[in-house]
């Protein structure tokens, strides 16, 4: 008996609490519109539905009349003129790879050459030496795509373009791709 009590007691407690946040101090509505009012009580002016004659309408972008949608042009990806030169250090580190890959450090070139990467990253000929590294290697997947990006980056060169495509069509027929040796072949004496 006595714990129904509490309960009763605590719901009575309850609902007089809401009832009083429900209904403020003037015992209407909760709502009090911003701005000065002569009188509480005063209800609140309606909307206007006119158009206010001292602001500019804005149409919403559902009120504007309907458009052709412009699509961007799509053009072919862009390949550069010429390739980026090489600055004297990427010259140096690659002629100091060069002198290691000919007394069989292939490994330690490969350092040389990434470091040149680093210093010209824009450059055909740090690709095409990469991948004569990786070739050495016996790495001809890594070298057949050193070369592609080499290949990208050769730009308008022709003489390296070539160079590029002769190289690429020894990976592929090292790598049993006959084909595509070939393909690399005619695009190397199209130049």
């Amino acid at each position: 008996m006595k714990s129904n009590t509490f309960k009763f007691a605590g719901l009575l407690a309850l609902s007089l609490t809401v009832a009083g946040c429900a209904s403020g101090p003037g015992g209407g509505s909760i709502y009090v519109p911003a701005g000065d009012r002569s009188s509480p009580d005063e209800a609140p002016q309606p909307p206007q539905t006119g158009e206010p004659r001292d602001e500019p309408r804005v149409e919403r972008k559902s009120e504007q009349p309907d458009q052709p949608v412009r699509q961007p042009e799509r053009t072919a990806p862009s390949y550069q003129d010429e390739g980026d030169a090489l600055s004297p250090a990427a010259r140096s580190l690659i002629q100091r790879a060069d002198s290691l890959m000919a007394s069989g450090e292939t490994q330690a070139a490969v350092a040389q050459l990434e470091r040149a990467q680093r210093i010209a990253p824009r450059s055909a000929q740090v690709y095409f030496k990469l991948s004569q590294a990786y070739v050495a290697l016996d790495q001809l997947g890594s070298a057949e795509q050193f070369t592609l990006k080499g290949l990208s980056l050769a730009g308008s060169n022709s003489s390296l373009q070539r160079s590029g495509w002769l190289l690429l069509a020894d990976i592929r027929r090292a790598r049993g791709n006959v084909a595509g040796a070939d393909q690399a072949e005619a695009r190397a004496s199209a130049l």
